[in-house]
């Protein structure tokens, strides 16, 4: 009993100390975005928040945004996940160089980066469009560190080998085997890609702001120009949102474990 004591006060006082390191800058940004603004104002107020309504320029940014993440989600879905798949399951011997690869944009700075697709993107913008959606190409290239640590921890959990020998001998094809069978098992570890893609886009700044893209981080550094408690008010309300779809994702995964458990 002592010991299971310890345990939940050394859990309890590890989520404090996150929760604090989280919660106090949000506190700090909704605090600073309802100060009086100007020596005209006389109290808090939520100005800052209902001038976000009236921001048309924003509202095209995150759409365009969201669009962009949608299409990264859809690369994904339809090319990373189902190489990750092949990858493991028939060329084991290419995993750490594809695992290598898919590491390479961690270590090369964003400033590098810009450098190396400017003339590229100079050319879309010339010959194709001038849209920031464009921007999902590098995107999806940014994501790969981090969308295939989440789908090889997912692989390693699940015996695919097993899965696709059984598939095969029922009379499953390939793409049977990995859109059918092996993506839906590991749906957890995809859906937690697709999420931090989702986050990588929203928060992006330097190499849109540097190719001339108005994406939403973009929008939102020029209306700090102005009005710097609008943008805070903007920045809290995206992190929240973000937040909220990070935080529903463990818990959707606790309940499913619980259903499974009472099933069986």
């Amino acid at each position: 009993m002592k010991q299971k004591m310890g345990v939940k006060i050394w859990r309890w006082s590890i989520i404090t100390v996150v929760g604090f390191y989280l919660l106090v800058p949000l506190y700090a940004m909704f605090d600073f975005s309802t100060k009086p603004y100007g020596f005209e104002s006389a109290g808090r107020s939520l100005r800052a928040w209902k001038v976000i309504g009236t921001q048309e320029a924003l509202f095209e940014a995150v759409t365009r945004s969201l669009i962009t993440a949608l299409i990264v989600m859809a690369i994904i879905l339809f090319l990373v996940v189902p190489t990750a798949i092949w990858v493991q399951l028939k060329l084991p011997l290419l995993r750490r160089p594809f695992e290598l690869l898919c590491l390479i944009p961690l270590a090369i700075p964003a400033i590098v980066i810009v450098v190396g697709i400017a003339p590229l993107y100079r050319w879309i913008s010339i010959n194709l469009s001038e849209s920031p959606i464009t921007l999902a190409g590098v995107y999806s290239m940014l994501i790969l560190p981090y969308t295939y640590r989440s789908l090889s921890a997912a692989l390693d959990a699940v015996d695919i080998h097993t899965l696709a020998e059984a598939a095969t001998t029922l009379g499953a094809g390939i793409s049977r085997v990995i859109f059918g069978i092996i993506m839906p098992t590991i749906k957890t570890g995809i859906i937690n890609g697709s999420f931090i893609a989702i986050a990588l886009v929203l928060g992006e700044f330097t190499i849109s702001n540097i190719l001339n893209f108005k994406t939403f981080q973009v929008v939102i550094a020029q209306i700090g120009r102005s009005d710097g408690q609008v943008a805070v008010a903007v920045s809290v309300a995206s992190l929240l949102f973000v937040l909220v779809l990070l935080l529903l994702i463990p818990n959707k995964k606790r309940q499913g474990a619980v259903l499974d458990v009472d099933v069986a």
